[in-house]
């Protein structure tokens, strides 16, 4: 199950090309709209449930390609560019961004993720189109549509707003094609008082000549190749459903063009101020991008005999997908690879409601990433999680008892068990040394173990065929569960000092499950394999592999055999972290309500902590000028706080150990700060926007460490990281002790004896007085009043901030 030419689920340099004699695969997934971040719902009902498919095509040494990018012409593109004002084109650049980065972090493997602004799309587009025309299945229509006469322009359904026409409702803000209040669909022309979006003036109806695909004069060819295809494809049964709802409906000509400026060019004289109709045009970008991947892109799409074509999408495109698509290709009379198999998921929804991109409801791409829950545990929970044939739900209850019960005390305990009893010493353990287990084949426990196990792998193929991801996952983590059982059952603790032959038996035949297991799991957690096998010890291009003539699969019922005696594993290590109740709960709050209903409280928390900070520095400029107070004056002379000295404060060189963003705020650092007590303090500091979280890494600071500890976003900060600021506080750097000052090490101040406080009294505010004086000066160099910050090693300083203020 080890092939170092495997390309591991990443694209290799060269593309690749359909192989006469092997199974070639065209994966696509549904083109993701530019003009908003991808939430979860979008993410598993398209990309995520897609390049699991892909990957385990590669697995099987399947000749496979995943093709998908982002779909950016039409509408809703104008529109989002009108809101935030600016371009079509700077739209569709941003957002492309922001999808080609979340699916980064999601590990998700294309082979080519492009876009339908390129030039390919316009080119293999208006091809097709003119075969359409060519063939006679376009036919020219007059349509009324709303123009405005101050914007010059028709307007397009979203672009127009008014009062919605259904009774009972009368909501003042219904599109031009739905309703938001009642979710009625409409036609622009019905609304009541419309207004253009644009300019709000009222449009008038006027007449427009648009081109349109004649569906009814396809329909029997459409209708062949679904019952053909359905059958032979396996396709789902919520696509058959969907598909078969729309023909009972009746085909009608579908208007194939638009009044926009931005969107394909439609290349006929009388349409040329015109464009493609997003739905015309976005399914072809499967082309155009695989045509971006490679110019032989023919050989992929019109090579039926062939290659396979597998689509996948959530409910909502089926007919696009089945009816329009189709009709589109068969209309050009080209041999077009059609798609074979459809995979379509229901709705994902969140906690008590829907994901919605356009209300900013539930969980998106980049929260994923900034909740530091890993991504593994994010495409374990989708997947088992995935809607196939109804909608689910997502909740954070859930994904910590996924996590929890299923990989941490599942998985990840039966893994953690085999690799730590391994690397045990001799005398109770192999020494990190797999052991030979001569025998194993008449070994009662672990031959009806394999027997099991044999099976799990065949049904774990079937499945993932049928594309079951969700059955294919549940199968693969089964192994993990009678592994475990097969660990309890032998009892390897007692045969280790009792029959070590058996012993021996055991433990190979555990730790060759565990190859197994990352191997059948690389598919939905890629990650999660790539640790494992650093853990064995395995080379790094080491890739899995499940091919029929490798003899991969009978190799499964022999799991001793995977890896070989003598073998030396590496440093076994807990693959996953138990979510906290806690952390349930602060999620939940976190990612409450909307989008804007959220920065709206992220604004609302900021502006409380700059009226905090506003006070702390009106006290700071008291505090210069405070004098003893009377009841100060009466203490002993020589009482700790007679006198506000800087040998108060207890700053000590500290190295940060490791320093990540703080779950819960944009602007803050948390640091482990080892400053010379056997364990580290935590620190939290708000320098994420001035110093890049790689260099705040494994460095030595000048820590305050007798401050009374606060507690920030949640968070309890012990101490505090000293930094200097120009005067207008758009430049922050820290103070730096001499690289060879010792950990712990007091920093002190020539002239200025005594010890510090155990914990500086806020009400005294001996910090605040002192602060003042804390500044830098030309050479650089850390001061109080005059006097340098100062240890055995030297003194310390900054790197380019003179006259700064320390704080």
């Amino acid at each position: 199950m080890a092939d170092p030419s495997s390309d591991g689920g990443h694209a290799p340099t060269a593309p690749k090309l359909p192989i006469h004699g092997k199974r070639n695969i065209l994966i696509t997934s549904a083109l993701p709209y530019v003009n908003n971040v991808p939430h979860l719902g979008n993410i598993i009902g398209c990309v995520l449930s897609a390049d699991v498919f892909a990957r385990y095509c590669r697995l099987r040494g399947y000749n496979a390609i995943y093709m998908c990018g982002t779909d950016e012409y039409g509408t809703a593109t104008e529109t989002k560019a009108m809101e935030e004002k600016c371009s079509p084109q700077q739209i569709c650049d941003k957002y492309h961004a922001i999808h080609k980065e979340v699916y980064k972090w999601f590990d998700i493997s294309f082979d080519e993720f492009g876009r339908t602004s390129s030039p390919q799309q316009t080119e293999v587009c208006q091809e097709i189109f003119k075969k359409l025309m060519e063939n006679n299945w376009l036919s020219e229509n007059v349509m009324q549509q709303l123009y405005c006469d101050t914007c010059k322009k028709f307007l397009a359904d979203r672009l127009v707003e008014g009062v919605c026409p259904t009774q009972d409702c009368n909501y003042d803000s219904a599109r031009g094609d739905q309703c938001e209040k009642c979710g009625k669909l409409l036609n622009p022309t019905e609304l009541k008082d419309p207004r253009c979006k644009f300019c709000h003036s009222t449009p008038r109806i006027r007449d427009t000549n648009h081109l349109f695909l004649e569906l009814p004069l396809l329909k029997d060819k459409l209708e062949e190749y679904i019952n053909d295809m359905s059958v032979a494809g396996s396709w789902s049964q919520n696509a058959i459903q969907a598909t078969h709802a729309w023909l009972k409906e009746g085909l009608k000509p579908r208007c194939i063009t638009r009044d926009l400026k931005w969107g394909v060019p439609v290349p006929h004289e009388k349409f040329k101020e015109k464009v493609f109709y997003v739905w015309f045009d976005a399914p072809i970008g499967y082309v155009s991008i695989t045509a971006c991947y490679t110019s032989d892109w023919e050989k992929w799409w019109k090579n039926p005999e062939n290659v396979e074509l597998y689509q996948f999408m959530g409910k909502d495109n089926v007919p696009f997908h089945t009816v329009m698509f189709p009709s589109t290709l068969l209309g050009t009379g080209e041999k077009w690879t059609m798609m074979k198999t459809i995979s379509v998921t229901e709705y994902l929804n969140y906690e008590t409601g829907k994901f919605s991109k356009s209300k900013g409801v539930g969980v998106f791409g980049n929260d994923a990433k900034d909740t530091n829950i890993p991504v593994e545990v994010w495409r374990y929970y989708l997947l088992t999680n995935r809607p196939e044939v109804s909608d689910t739900l997502f909740t954070w209850v859930d994904l910590q008892a996924k996590l929890n019960s299923e990989l941490l005390n599942n998985l990840g305990n039966f893994i953690n068990r085999v690799l730590s009893f391994i690397a045990k010493p001799a005398g109770i353990g192999y020494d990190s040394v797999i052991p030979d287990a001569p025998g194993a084949e008449s070994h009662p426990l672990t031959q009806t173990l394999a027997g099991k196990v044999g099976r799990s792998v065949e049904q774990y193929v079937e499945a993932m065929e049928k594309v079951k991801l969700k059955q294919g996952l549940k199968t693969a983590m089964s192994i993990s569960s009678e592994g475990n059982a097969y660990l309890q059952e032998s009892q390897f603790w007692k045969l280790y000092k009792e029959d070590q032959p058996s012993c021996s038996i055991v433990m190979r035949t555990s730790v060759g499950l565990v190859r197994l297991l990352a191997c059948l799991l690389e598919p939905f957690m890629p990650s999660f394999s790539l640790e494992v096998l650093r853990q064995l010890n395995m080379p790094s291009e080491t890739t899995f592999s499940l091919c029929d003539e490798k003899g991969d699969i009978e190799r499964a019922k022999r799991p001793w055999e995977f890896l070989p005696p003598g073998h030396r594993i590496g440093t076994p290590e807990p693959l996953f972290k138990e979510l906290k109740d806690e952390d349930v709960e602060f999620f939940r709050e976190k990612f409450a309500g909307s989008q804007a209903e959220r920065i709206v409280k992220a604004e609302a928390e900021a502006k409380k902590i700059s009226e905090q900070l506003k006070k702390t520095k009106v006290s700071e400029g008291n505090g210069k000028k405070q004098r003893p107070t009377k009841s100060a004056e009466a203490k002993p002379k020589g009482a700790a706080d007679a006198e506000i000295s800087i040998s108060r404060l207890d700053i000590r060189v500290g190295l940060i150990t490791k320093a990540q963003k703080h779950p819960d705020a944009d602007s803050l650092y948390v640091e482990e700060i080892d400053v010379g007590e056997g364990s580290t303090r935590t620190v939290v500091s708000g320098l994420v926007k001035f110093i890049p979280l790689e260099e705040m890494q494994n460095r030595k600071v000048c820590v305050l460490c007798n401050l009374k500890p606060a507690t920030m976003r949640g968070i309890k900060s012990q101490a505090m990281v000293l930094a200097a600021s120009n005067s207008d506080h758009t430049k922050i750097e820290l103070v730096e002790p001499p690289r060879s000052a010792v950990i712990g090490e007091r920093v002190t101040f020539p002239g200025f004896e005594g010890e510090p406080d155990d914990v500086l009294n806020p009400k005294k505010k001996v910090w605040e007085t002192l602060q003042v004086d804390l500044r830098t000066d030309s050479e650089l160099v850390a001061l109080y009043k005059d006097v340098p910050f100062t240890t055995t090693a030297g003194i310390c300083k900054v790197s380019s901030i003179s006259g700064g203020s320390i704080r």
